[in-house]
């Protein structure tokens, strides 16, 4: 065998083996996983020294990867990780426990005759292979996701942080598998780029494949398997500020929108302005962004807008800009004449990721919310707030743009499917076909597949 050969059916052998594992782990109790997931969340808080000085060479590399321009700042920026960052991994385990535990919840209970009873039972999906560029605290959030929800994984992370991941990952793994209950095998790591095509190749053991990354990083990956995916290809977010928007909350929403942390999905990339509120909003506007380092790329009516007040510097939008996710202080600028035109733009040119409106009117409110084709929608609030974090959902494993499965901000609801149990006595289709046959209740029921004896 050649050293690819080797490499591919070492990867497949680590995937065989967290498929099986996905079994045992789908019947965990609550009990046992809350242990697996305080263990984690103790083990990161031990551990960070480790973690730390890994992270440090890492941002080593980074360094010199940006300095031959191979790596943005906005990645650099993502890699890195602090004791707050640890901290936030550490509370984002603990929410994650309080979760209520979704494995074998009952969904509906349908009677189809007298002792013939029809249960929807939620159940894990299986084996989930979590692919991810830069940032480290993906690894806890997603593990302790995919742990309560009963799902075995694969992570890979980026090279850019391959040493955070390992030691995040071998820490977390630990303090999982030294768990009694916990079986081993459930996540797996992969490292190098060759096991990202190996990976996406085996569909017969994989059942989702869930990116986190550029856009282009998300398409390859959805042009190349065909296992399922779970994702957005990018994150081109707008604000409309509406002719009836409250100037002080635009202000205030429009620049932590883009300058709070540029570089997520979340972050706006394109800016509407009804041109009736311009002169009031845009000038302060463009100052404040101006004041915090934003590149300006603005449409003819609001470059000559902003030169006539001597605000400077200023570049000119191109029709490339409105289609751009530029992840970093970069903000393009659009007048629009009404709510439609807004909306039409962004339906056009956003990836139905997350956008909102600045408004006091109940009917452009309306408007907006039922016409914007996206998987969040804000009113008066920063698109920043599209996270599962914030959302209450303990952390997400990323953010979907799918119409199927799940959408928006996906937390454990997204990591679970269902399957039917159907509890009879004996019954037979024959007796319910053909001439005599006997009638199907139908029948709805209030009751609980946990509580059956």
């Amino acid at each position: 065998m050649s050293n690819g050969d080797y490499m591919a059916e070492d990867i497949k052998s680590k995937v065989i083996q967290a498929k099986k594992a996905s079994i045992e782990l789908s019947s965990v109790c609550t009990e046992i996983k809350s242990r697996a997931l305080e263990a984690m969340a103790q083990a990161l808080d031990k551990e960070r020294k480790a973690i730390l000085n890994a992270n440090a060479k890492d941002l080593e590399s980074a360094a010199e990867l940006k300095k031959k321009g191979k790596l943005t700042q906005a990645l650099v920026d993502r890699l890195k990780v602090s004791d707050s960052k640890i901290d936030g991994m550490i509370a984002g385990i603990r929410d994650v426990i309080k979760l209520k535990d979704p494995v074998g919840d009952t969904i509906s209970t349908l009677e189809l005759d007298k002792d013939l009873i029809l249960y929807q039972v939620s159940c894990p999906i299986g084996l989930i292979g979590v692919i991810f560029e830069s940032r480290p605290d993906v690894v806890p959030q997603v593990m302790s996701l995919c742990l309560k929800s009963g799902n075995a994984t694969i992570f890979k992370g980026g090279s850019e942080a391959k040493e955070s991941n390992r030691t995040i990952f071998q820490i977390l793994v630990k303090a999982i598998e030294s768990t009694n209950g916990m079986p081993a095998g459930a996540f797996q790591l992969m490292e190098t780029r060759e096991e990202i095509m190996d990976l996406l190749s085996l569909d017969a053991y994989v059942d989702l494949l869930i990116p986190r990354g550029s856009n282009e990083f998300v398409k390859f990956i959805q042009e190349n398997t065909k296992i399922p995916v779970l994702g957005h290809t990018s994150g081109i977010c707008h604000i409309y500020v509406d002719e009836y928007a409250d100037l002080d909350i635009a202000w205030k929403v429009c620049f932590d929108a883009k300058v709070q942390y540029p570089a997520v999905c979340n972050a706006i990339e394109t800016l509407l302005i009804n041109r009736k509120i311009a002169d009031a909003f845009l000038p302060k506007m463009a100052e404040m962004y101006l004041g915090a380092g934003v590149e300006l790329r603005c449409d003819e009516d609001s470059y000559a807008l902003l030169e006539k007040r001597g605000l400077s510097p200023l570049s000119r939008a191109t029709e490339e800009d409105w289609s751009l996710e530029y992840n970093d202080l970069i903000l393009s600028i659009k007048f629009v004449d009404t709510i439609k035109e807004a909306i039409n733009h962004i339906n056009t040119f956003g990836s139905h990721h997350t956008d909102g409106i600045i408004t006091d009117n109940a009917s452009r409110r309306k408007e907006f919310t039922g016409l914007v084709d996206s998987s969040s929608v804000m009113v008066n609030a920063s698109t920043r707030f599209a996270d599962g974090y914030r959302y209450g959902k303990g952390a997400e494993v990323g953010i979907s743009t799918n119409k199927i499965h799940s959408r928006g901000p996906v937390g454990m609801e997204g990591l679970l499917i269902y399957k039917y149990i159907l509890l009879g006595k004996g019954q037979v289709v024959a007796d319910y076909a053909g001439e005599n046959a006997k009638p199907y209740t139908h029948r709805k029921l209030d009751l609980k597949f946990e509580d059956i004896n």
